[in-house]
């Protein structure tokens, strides 16, 4: 299978004939036309509760207030993360250079992820190949935690004692969610300008707005209040989006009914690889806001560079075109499947090395 050109939102260049159909389909219905007034509105919103709630939490230094700010701030920032990871595909507007724009303003200079670091990790290796072993970095906690069974089994003596008990550390680890892709990035950035032959402006562009969100969130603050403080809310921040980006994008893929799969089963029909390894979660009004389209994963697995505003609708082509075709299409609750993503840290997931097994695996038929 080729997979041409993940950055912008066209992941397959050859699907298979059910996706090819399935594709004619989602264009038929209108689903590719770009809706950036929409999207660019709802980003406003979101925008405008983090940064509401932030200086809300300067302002008034009532302890229910700032829990309340937290909260707000923190359901602000997921939508901010979400809206612009729409952008990171080339979904958001019909400008590309905008898109592109977007994605350095919510990833890497509101949180300080690399934006060159998440199109490679997320768009260019984990769409094309969720879940699958030795592929998708999202699905690989190594060593830190074991959520295969395969992985669990090949450890040593010591090590299995600590992954009997490693749900144990998940909950606290999740605050530290943030700061470890921020330092995955950076890494994945030093590498890349250290080599003359893979580094671009892009990633020159990646680290002067890092630079510049250091120097508003950190730098700037600390004209204005003691240092301590300014850490501890820069660190509370991060820690909050932590569990945010978690419950964002964890329940798509870490639940068991979205299947981890060998890496010789690449090569298997694309829409059934995608069905099988992703699952959706429902939401209210709120929570749509918030979630941007993570919550209808499948649709925005099978069809990354249609604009997230449409996948409620789209949904329903994509469940019967499934259903009529044999695919899994399942849909959870969000608090569901948010504690069956900390359930594999409690019991490793299995992972299917063949096909027949996989097609009649008890999972896909929830």
């Amino acid at each position: 299978m080729n997979f041409a050109n993940a950055a912008t939102g066209n992941v397959v260049e050859a699907g298979g004939a059910a996706y090819r159909e399935l594709g004619q389909l989602v264009k038929e219905r209108g689903f590719m036309v770009k809706r950036q007034g929409l999207i660019m509105t709802q980003l406003a919103v979101c925008i405008a509760i983090h940064l509401g709630a932030i200086a809300l939490f300067i302002a008034i230094p009532n302890i229910w207030v700032r829990i309340v700010a937290l909260y707000l701030m923190t359901y602000g920032g997921l939508g901010i993360a979400t809206n612009t990871h729409t952008s990171s595909h080339n979904a958001s507007t019909t400008h590309s250079g905008f898109n592109k724009a977007l994605t350095y303003f919510g990833y890497t200079f509101l949180f300080g992820t690399p934006a060159n670091y998440w199109w490679n990790k997320h768009c260019v290796v984990h769409h094309p190949a969720p879940n699958v072993m030795e592929i998708d970095a999202d699905a690989d906690l190594m060593p830190f935690f074991a959520v295969n069974e395969r992985d669990y089994q090949k450890a040593g003596a010591l090590a299995k004692l600590f992954y009997r008990i490693q749900w144990i550390f998940i909950v606290g680890v999740l605050a530290l969610n943030v700061f470890f892709t921020q330092l995955q990035g950076y890494r994945f950035t030093a590498r890349v300008l250290a080599d003359p032959k893979k580094r671009r402006t892009g990633n020159w562009i990646d680290v002067g707005v890092v630079v510049l969100h250091y120097i508003c969130f950190l730098v700037i603050p600390m004209f204005f209040f003691t240092p301590l403080s300014v850490i501890g809310f820069y660190a509370l921040r991060n820690g909050a989006m932590g569990y945010a980006m978690f419950a964002g994008f964890g329940p798509a893929h870490f639940p068991d009914e979205a299947v981890f799969i060998d890496k010789k089963l690449l090569n298997e029909d694309y829409v059934f690889r995608q069905t099988a390894t992703t699952v959706n979660f429902r939401t209210g009004f709120f929570g749509r806001l918030a979630c941007c389209g993570v919550d209808y994963q499948i649709e925005h697995h099978l069809f990354p560079g249609v604009p997230h505003v449409y996948y409620p609708e789209m949904s329903k082509l994509i469940q019967e075109f499934c259903q009529q075709r044999g695919y899994p299409y399942r849909t959870l609750g969000w608090w569901e499947s948010v504690w069956k993503s900390l359930m594999m840290f409690y019991r490793p997931k299995k992972v299917f090395e063949d096909a027949a097994t996989l097609r009649s695996a008890e999972a896909l038929q929830s």
